[in-house]
């Protein structure tokens, strides 16, 4: 059974900066993308980033230079560090596995950015 963990979320000033991980455990035979969408209050899920099984990232403009995803195959483990974080971040972030034909989501985790 598949189940992903997310951690590292929590409250934080602006211009700081947090990292947030996401590991599934469980038998994942073929990923072929691993990413991070966000919800803010009132809003639509957003892409945030993803990265591919081969290595191709691609990003939200609005954290372009800021964010940085990554992830670890040996431990299905994706990555998202976030720096200069700015108080339009504050969302809760899930973090979402693609291994067809399943697509696999994080219970979420929040984050706030406020002085």
């Amino acid at each position: 059974q598949v189940q992903l963990v997310e951690s590292g979320g929590g409250l934080v000033q602006p211009g700081g900066s947090l990292r947030l991980s996401c590991v599934a455990s469980g038998s994942i035979l073929s990923i072929v993308a691993m990413g991070w969408y966000r919800q803010a209050p009132g809003k639509q899920r957003e892409l945030v980033a993803t990265v591919t099984r081969g290595g191709s990232t691609d990003y939200a403009t609005s954290v372009k230079g800021r964010f940085t995803i990554s992830r670890d195959p040996a431990t299905n483990t994706v990555y998202l560090q976030m720096n200069s974080l700015k108080p339009e971040d504050t969302a809760v972030y899930y973090c979402k596995i693609v291994s067809p034909p399943f697509v696999y989501w994080g219970q979420g985790t929040q984050v706030t950015v406020s002085s």
